[in-house]
């Protein structure tokens, strides 16, 4: 029994060594962890930290995920704080979750938030497809629903009965589409991910962090369809569907090719963004976004997509200041440094507020009278 003790002392002692020699070793060759270099600037200049939008503003694309039993005074608080005026909840679900959401937020809030309602499209095969789909677009809508939100699984993960991949543009799908158009409720549909995902994960990937951090987010293209496959078929829906309003989530992933979003503007006039999770992208470029931001003005939306309070001061100092290289919240997202774009108020105010007003059916002006004189 001794020896065991003793010898596997031994092994704990040398693997010990072990590892402290290779962390010195590590240190006198400068070997560092990316996740752990966080280099303070020594550059001097203007900083204008904001914790409250200039105007009040409509976040399209929000996910609260237990608004049946929340406490909705607590997060209006929050809301207060940041100028939010209206919070869009993307995750309202369907059937009795929704329901309960729709009695939370009329019993407290009504025209705070916003509820758009979820379908599952993997029971495009089953019967009563695609009448009972379009009869809980027309119910929910008649129960104060305001859109639909259109998750990422299809076109990537959703399968039909066959366990063939659900296109973003199966035929299937078109009542829905045109089902909305109907009522006159946008689609906020996230199609697809960074193009940077379906790239060979080395050392010239900018997304190379994040896809060490989560390997799942990786889509090996003998898996998965294209990038390109997958915008082709989200536009050829917003191209079949012309009275249907779309929200292409996400600056619809070409928020590091705005002229190509330009172009997808100019060609189809009932497509619209909005800035969850990429305001990155238009900090890192901030004349030619800035340049894009007005000729859009129009197009563009207020979104953040993963609720944090602090996350949205990021997103006030890029679209109002002229502050320069400054750090984005999120490593992962950007390891670059953001610009601010400067935006006229007269953009600023469409993109907080205006633009969704006009989109979103039903939402209280109200709140925001005075706002424009």
């Amino acid at each position: 029994m001794k020896k065991w003790i003793l010898g596997g002392l031994a092994i704990l002692i040398f693997l010990g060594l072990t590892y402290w020699l290779i962390g010195k070793i590590q240190y006198r060759l400068n070997v560092m962890d990316i996740e752990v270099y966080e280099p303070v600037s020594s550059l001097k200049v203007p900083e204008t930290l904001l914790k409250r939008a200039k105007y009040p503003f409509i976040d399209v694309h929000n996910h609260q995920w237990f608004m049946p039993v929340q406490d909705l005074e607590k997060l209006v608080v929050e809301m207060d704080s940041l100028n939010m005026a209206v919070m869009v909840n993307l995750s309202g679900f369907r059937g009795k979750f929704l329901e309960w959401s729709l009695e939370n937020v009329n019993k407290h809030f009504g025209n705070r938030f916003a509820v758009f309602l979820n379908i599952n499209f993997e029971n495009l095969d089953d019967e009563g497809w695609p009448e009972e789909p379009v009869r809980m677009l027309e119910e929910a809508v008649a129960n104060g629903v305001k859109g639909l939100k259109v998750y990422k699984g299809l076109g990537l993960t959703d399968k039909d009965n066959q366990g063939n991949r659900i296109a973003v543009n199966d035929p299937r799908l078109d009542a829905i589409w045109f089902k909305c158009g109907e009522l006159g409720i946008p689609v906020l549909i996230h199609s697809g991910e960074p193009n940077s995902f379906w790239n060979p994960k080395d050392r010239y990937n900018e997304r190379w962090l994040e896809l060490k951090q989560f390997p799942s987010r990786y889509r090996d293209p003998k898996k998965y369809p294209s990038f390109e496959d997958v915008m082709a078929e989200q536009h050829n829906v917003f191209r079949k569907h012309p009275n249907t309003k779309f929200i292409n989530a996400h600056l619809g992933w070409f928020g590091n090719d705005l002229a190509r979003l330009g172009a997808l503007f100019d060609e189809l006039p009932n497509v619209y963004t909005e800035l969850g999770a990429v305001i990155a992208e238009l900090g890192r470029q901030p004349r030619f976004a800035r340049k894009f931001m007005i000729q859009y003005q129009d197009r563009v939306m207020m979104g953040k997509d993963t609720y944090k309070m602090e996350e949205y001061y990021t997103y006030f100092r890029i679209l109002e200041t002229t502050d320069e290289y400054f750090d984005y919240y999120r490593k992962r997202h950007a390891h670059w440094k953001m610009y601010g774009l400067d935006l006229p108020d007269s953009v600023l105010k469409k993109i907080y507020y205006q633009n969704a007003l006009n989109v979103i059916p039903g939402l209280d002006r109200g709140l925001f009278a005075g706002v424009d004189e």
